[in-house]
């Protein structure tokens, strides 16, 4: 399908578009014809909303990083170092060659469909009013969590993800499908977080619901 506003090419069960950020619903919406009595049978997104409602906007959108595979690169590298120095003492045959050289192959091929497949198949959005996260290939899974449902936002780093800037974020809600969701692989992941937590902070207030000082 195709996004209604910029017409990138978007997979089909797609909420957001990735290249501009528009809402799919929201936009389908608003370029759907009114004509006749039919007009009044709009869907209530289609309705622009009253004095004192915020529209929902894209915050954010983000997807899994090249950067947060860096130890399996490093652990696959290890392990081509290994094959080789084994090969080297043990004096290896052509034969015995060609089956490291083949095992080495298919470790680095694992690893790049690994990257490939997180990369394609996790998709994060950020709104002011719900975090949505997309995930599948062919087949595709979409999870909302509302913003002002979002009790606690958490940063998990390691020592290399601290000097790379990457990282994951929990998050604790009390929405029931979900009441723990890791978003893996963030670049610039302490933004990200504080980003998710002022969203559910703002929404709360504009609910009117009061937040404890942390």
């Amino acid at each position: 399908m195709k996004c209604p506003a910029c017409a990138a090419e978007l997979p089909a069960e797609a909420a957001f578009c990735h290249k501009c950020g528009v809402a799919i619903n929201a936009a389908v919406d608003q370029l759907a014809p009114t004509r006749g009595p039919a007009a009044g049978k709009r869907s209530r997104a289609a309705v622009p909303p009253t004095a004192g409602e915020d529209q929902e906007e894209v915050l954010w959108q983000g997807q899994f990083s090249k950067l947060a595979m860096l130890g399996a690169w490093i652990a696959g590298g290890a392990f081509t170092l290994v094959i080789i120095v084994i090969g080297i003492f043990a004096s290896f045959t052509g034969g015995a060659w060609a089956i490291a050289a083949g095992v080495i192959v298919l470790v680095w091929i694992a690893l790049v469909l690994r990257l490939l497949y997180l990369q394609l198949s996790l998709h994060y959005y950020l709104t002011n009013q719900r975090f949505i996260h997309e995930r599948g290939l062919l087949w595709r899974e979409v999870d909302r969590i509302e913003t002002i449902d979002i009790d606690d936002v958490g940063v998990v780093q390691g020592p290399v993800e601290r000097m790379l800037k990457i990282g994951s974020i929990r998050l604790r809600s009390s929405d029931a499908s979900t009441p723990e969701f890791m978003i893996q692989g963030i670049e610039n992941v302490r933004q990200v977080a504080s980003l998710i937590d002022d969203a559910r902070r703002k929404e709360r207030r504009r609910r009117g619901m009061y937040i404890e000082s942390v």
